[in-house]
């Protein structure tokens, strides 16, 4: 079990396991008949996947265009809460098909009040392509098109997932034992 900021880390999902799954996400994602295909990765859990993904796209044929948004559910703590813009796309969507990249589809509050923004923008589609998706969570009516892995009910951390801003910088997912 990795050591890391002094704490035990329990690898959920490793580095080449993640990068194989992207791969054939990237496949699954080229076989589907997007047009003028908007990428649109939810900040900050989401950075890493997304690049991955994006770039295993990439060499599956495809080129969006790329956008960032900062949406929040949480406040302080690790309770979902209100959902927030806190940073917004620059693109128009009207008339686009949209593809959201986030980390975790956990609540689903996120995910569905940014779904629900682009289609009343005019988006032509929307779709959701989430690395982890947590069922046992679910308290919106969401669901993805695109899943990289099923989540046990674990608090994970790793490739952008983070606890209190630590351990988002590790290849893998993972779960903290112990205190965070």
């Amino acid at each position: 079990m990795p050591v890391v900021r002094g704490k035990e880390i329990e690898v959920l999902y490793s580095a080449s396991a993640i990068a194989q799954r992207n791969l054939e996400l990237a496949k699954e994602i080229a076989a589907r008949d997007y047009r003028d295909l908007l990428v649109v990765s939810i900040l900050k859990g989401s950075f890493i996947f997304a690049a991955d993904l994006i770039r295993a796209m990439h060499d599956a044929g495809i080129s969006p265009e790329v956008e960032f948004m900062m949406v929040s559910s949480y406040g302080a703590g690790t309770v979902s809460g209100d959902v927030k813009v806190l940073r917004d796309i620059d693109n128009d969507v009207n008339g686009r098909d949209i593809l959201l990249i986030d980390d975790i589809l956990e609540s689903g509050k996120t995910l569905k009040f940014t779904r629900d923004l682009m289609l009343s923008r005019g988006a032509n589609s929307v779709s959701v392509a989430v690395l982890l998706d947590k069922h046992s969570r679910r308290q919106a009516s969401v669901e993805a098109d695109h899943v990289g892995f099923e989540c046990p009910d674990y608090f994970v951390v790793g490739y952008g997932m983070d606890v209190a801003h630590a351990f988002r910088e590790l290849p893998f997912v993972g779960v903290v034992k112990g205190d965070a």
